[in-house]
């Protein structure tokens, strides 16, 4: 039987990372814009301008996943050649 590829392994852990970020992503934008949100507009309160939950939800929940992003890709993902040959010179 024929051993799975390395790169298999990568890609599969790195699909899990990023499932995870996007479901993160998701949770914070629908706690932020169901959670605040569901208020009458008259008990809202604004920063710069924006609804709190509009904020938070969409402005700072951007800002957070592009850390997140940005951390996850420079510290978890391994750059993985595609080629073949660098495969047999191994």
């Amino acid at each position: 039987m024929k051993e799975t590829d390395w790169r298999f392994r990568v890609a599969h852990r790195e699909a899990w990372i990023g499932l995870g970020l996007a479901l993160f992503n998701f949770i914070w934008w629908f706690a932020f814009a169901y959670g605040l949100g569901n208020r009458p507009v008259e008990e809202y309160t604004y920063i710069f301008g924006l609804p709190d939950w509009f904020f938070y939800s969409c402005i700072v929940g951007f800002l957070v996943m592009a850390v997140l992003v940005t951390v996850v890709v420079k510290f978890f993902f391994v750059d993985v050649p595609f080629d073949e040959e660098q495969e047999e010179n191994r």
